[in-house]
């Protein structure tokens, strides 16, 4: 009895989720505070190579400057800068969506019945390389104004990845997966709702997330192209005016906001996977 009690005594503890978790968060938050510490150095010395280019000190009194008052609306073409990043936003988020509604029952159809795949996989690698600015003047054309011509570039930018990758998911469904569902005789409809979809899922959200992540670098130069008030505009209106420092600031708002949606996306991701 009392060696028993030694050997548990001797066990060692296994480390709780909570906590692992907590060690994970933190070395990823040292890594990226790190990254982030490389990209302040490589600035330092670039801008000393290079005398046009912005100082740090620059950069920050231009952040302070912008987030006084990033809310501000004093109409169409003067906007505070988080003003300006929410209407970019909203016209990915309106193109997205969109591409999505078309892009995830394109991709169903093209990975369930051959017949579709033969026809439909030349036409969409056709138009896949085509570069989504391309698609702004088409847009104009159609629209007649440069808002929803924005939303149908990124509705075209949107469609392609997730296409792609939801038939990929849905024709890799295994032959055990079909067999089950031909014993149990689903209809269909529950073959596709209840087989199906949960097994391309995770495919399904690879695809939105590389769709989201490419609309989202289309946008600044699609709004630069159309000069309608976005972080994209903002870029090019500093740019022009000489203002570098704020082109940096907007560059590294760019960066931030892809980079929270990411991992928003990752999260997902993890999610729906069953790996």
């Amino acid at each position: 009895m009392q060696r028993t009690e030694i050997l548990l005594e001797k066990r060692p503890s296994t480390p709780s989720p909570l906590g692992q978790h907590a060690r994970g968060f933190l070395s990823q938050l040292a890594f990226f505070i790190g990254g982030l510490l490389l990209l302040a150095l490589l600035w330092v010395a670039a801008s000393s190579a290079v005398p046009d280019l912005p100082k740090l000190k620059a950069i920050w009194e231009a952040t302070q400057a912008l987030f006084q008052n990033p809310w501000y609306d004093r109409g169409p073409s003067d906007k505070g800068i988080l003003n300006l990043m929410l209407n970019s936003l909203s016209r990915v988020a309106s193109g997205f969506v969109l591409g999505a509604l078309l892009a995830i029952p394109l991709g169903t159809l093209m990975g369930m019945i051959p017949f579709f795949r033969k026809l439909l996989d030349p036409l969409v690698q056709l138009l896949r390389p085509v570069s989504p600015l391309a698609w702004y003047p088409l847009g104009l054309a159609a629209f007649t104004a440069a808002d929803p011509a924005l939303v149908f570039t990124i509705f075209i930018t949107a469609l392609w990845p997730t296409v792609l990758n939801t038939a990929f998911g849905v024709s890799s469904l295994p032959q055990d997966f079909k067999n089950v569902a031909r014993v149990f005789r689903f209809s269909p409809w529950q073959y596709l709702i209840r087989v199906v979809m949960p097994f391309a899922l995770p495919s399904i959200v690879t695809g939105l997330r590389i769709s989201f992540g490419i609309a989202w670098m289309v946008i600044v130069a699609a709004e630069m192209l159309s000069g309608r008030a976005g972080i994209g505009f903002f870029v090019w209106d500093s740019y022009n005016a000489g203002n570098l420092s704020l082109v940096v600031v907007a560059i590294l708002l760019i960066g931030f906001t892809g980079f929270a949606l990411d991992r928003l996306f990752g999260v997902l991701e993890r999610r729906v996977s069953y790996k």
